[in-house]
């Protein structure tokens, strides 16, 4: 598997009792190949992975396979704190038949550098899937160097990365290790269409969630070096924003939820978006809609 393009880190839905809504589920996921989105990625960071049991997990998983399609790949996140429970995740993953793992930085325990090397090694060697690296330091507490990144390439199960950094300084560093089997993603919205212009090969991205269409477009262009993609580009800056003014995915799921999609509900600690927050958020939505991007 070669990870690139529009990988929409897609929302879990949950109905008012809490529990996941499987059939909302469903409706975002044959949205999103309608749309041309070329990947999702299904309980990562925006679809509340931490909140969610491993039966809904496998659920999730079958439910966006028996829906996405041959053209549109489903990377399953496996984000733990410890190895052997990431390692469980990604067997889960396995049978339920995803073609990848995203695999981010254990969370909580602050690894070494050779402790994060080993915690990608083990699930590479273990599980036998694809898997893409995953480095978010502000949600994680620590940071995948790109020395460490250059130790793991050449893996013939590690296929890529999620940079969520938006540094250019630290994106560059890694495109200097892109190659046949390795590729280079973004994992920063904002910064998404410069990663790409300047080599990335897409991005897996919270915004495709609201806008996947106009999100496909962007990438093409950004990765053609089209230089329509920067319009579009600062056409989408105010949902950037928007979609960090609280936590991720509390806006995305305002936003789905304002659209009718699904429901508004997150699980605690989790809350919807503050009440300070909607006004703008209602301005954002009008604005979208005035636009017609999607």
């Amino acid at each position: 598997m070669k990870p690139t393009g529009s990988i929409c880190a897609i929302v879990t839905p949950f109905d008012g009792d809490d529990r996941v809504d499987l059939a909302a589920f469903a409706g975002l996921v044959a949205w999103h190949r309608e749309s041309g989105t070329q990947g999702l990625v299904v309980a990562g960071s925006t679809g509340e992975s931490g909140a969610l049991e491993e039966h809904e997990y496998e659920a999730l998983l079958d439910i966006a396979l028996v829906h996405a399609g041959a053209g549109m790949p489903v990377v399953a996140g496996c984000g733990a704190p410890a190895t052997h429970k990431a390692l469980r995740l990604a067997r889960a993953a396995k049978r339920a038949g995803a073609a990848a793992l995203l695999a981010v930085t254990p969370y909580y325990a602050r690894p070494t550098q050779a402790g994060l090397e080993r915690h990608f090694r083990s699930i590479a060697d273990t599980v036998g899937l694809p898997v893409i690296l995953y480095n978010v330091p502000t949600r994680t507490g620590c940071d995948l160097l790109p020395d460490t990144v250059a130790r793991l390439v050449g893996h013939e199960c590690i296929v890529g990365i999620k940079e969520a950094r938006p540094e250019p300084e630290r994106m560059a560093a890694l495109l200097a290790l892109r190659c046949d089997g390795f590729q280079v993603l973004s994992g920063d919205d904002p910064t998404a269409c410069r990663a790409m212009l300047a080599g990335a090969d897409g991005t897996i991205s919270v915004a495709a969630n609201v806008l996947p269409r106009t999100f496909r477009t962007l990438c093409d262009l950004a990765r053609a070096r089209d230089p329509r993609a920067g319009g579009i580009d600062a056409d989408l800056a105010p949902l950037y924003r928007l979609l960090g003014v609280e936590p991720n995915p509390i806006p995305v799921k305002w936003l789905l939820a304002r659209a009718g999609r699904i429901g508004p509900a997150l699980r605690l600690p989790l809350l919807g978006l503050s009440e300070a927050c909607v006004p703008e958020a209602e301005a954002e939505w009008e604005r979208l809609r005035r636009l017609a991007l999607d």
